[in-house]
């Protein structure tokens, strides 16, 4: 099963990456694909739309953070 979930990648402020990534593999493990990008601090959020929509097309389950970001952006109703 596919999952979009954050990904940490700043190591003394938080800044994420939105990934789909299987389930079986942890938090920073590979990743199947980068979709996006989240700084909490800034308030900043880019989004590839299209491939977004490709996963969630494909089954894949945002999770709470992330389905909050998406209707933030109005990607999710």
């Amino acid at each position: 099963m596919v999952k979009l979930r954050l990904k940490r990648c700043g190591r003394k402020q938080a800044v994420y990456r939105i990934v789909a990534i299987d389930v079986r593999f942890r938090r920073e493990g590979r990743d199947l694909r980068k979709v996006g990008f989240y700084d909490p601090i800034k308030n900043q959020t880019y989004l590839n739309v299209p491939a977004i929509l490709y996963f969630l097309e494909k089954g894949a389950q945002p999770t709470e953070t992330v389905q909050d970001i998406l209707k933030k952006a109005e990607i999710l109703k």
